[in-house]
């Protein structure tokens, strides 16, 4: 059973909190590519009935992260290099440019929160808790975009992250790339304290590089 996986408290968006959990175990590459999954399995490990699993499984199609096999279940699907690398480059245009407009006029009051999530992020990587990193690297991005002010923006970057896939993150757990990884989001943290816009630019687009170096296999260094 992959850490995504696993028993889950009833509740009102069950449907949406199963769905999550293997959307997270997709884009870490937890559920690697071409990975068959049944849905009396998953409800097996989710510990909660077929039908939320199905519904929830359905609804990952429709995003691409799955395929439906006649019969067997479903197919978790692959992103080619071509797409990770365009989807990383639409991040980089997106959010390198606000995160240097953001140091400009950061909240500074709320600097110990965003600590505290580092730090979560960086407990994460030394665990090897995959799911985590994941779930506590989307809360720092987004909400970083948030505080920049445009809400469509977060929208458009939450939807190009569920269509990223680190198949090699998995692969990655306890490593010192992953821990180096979660080290950066303090650093951001640091130039938004200076100030240093340009800087912060510089690091949001090395950090970015990161999907398409050391998390996808790729052997390009994560430098730009």
């Amino acid at each position: 059973m992959t850490q995504a996986i696993r028993k889950v408290e009833q509740s009102l968006s069950l449907r949406n909190r199963i769905g999550a959990s293997l959307s997270d175990a997709i884009i870490s590459g937890e559920l690697a590519p071409g990975t068959l999954v049944s849905v009396p399995t998953l409800a097996a490990q989710f510990a909660v009935s077929a039908t939320p699993v199905r519904e929830a499984m359905l609804d990952l199609e429709q995003r691409g992260f799955v395929a439906s096999v006649r019969n067997k279940g479903f197919r978790v699907t692959d992103v080619s290099e071509q797409d990770l690398r365009e989807i990383v480059e639409l991040r980089q245009l997106l959010e390198a440019p606000a995160m240097r407009a953001l140091a400009a006029r950061f909240p500074l009051e709320t600097m110990p929160a965003w600590r505290g999530l580092a730090d979560e992020i960086a407990v994460h990587a030394e665990k090897g808790n995959l799911t985590g990193f994941i779930e506590r690297d989307r809360d720092f991005h987004l909400g970083l975009l948030a505080e920049y002010g445009n809400e469509r923006l977060v929208h458009l970057v939450r939807e190009l992250r569920t269509q990223t896939r680190m198949v090699n993150l998995a692969r990655m757990t306890k490593s010192l790339e992953l821990t180096e990884s979660a080290r950066e989001h303090h650093r951001m943290l640091d130039l938004l304290e200076q100030g240093d816009g340009e800087a912060l630019e510089k690091l949001t687009l090395h950090h970015l590089e990161h999907i398409v170096g050391w998390w996808a296999g790729s052997p390009l260094s994560a430098s730009v």
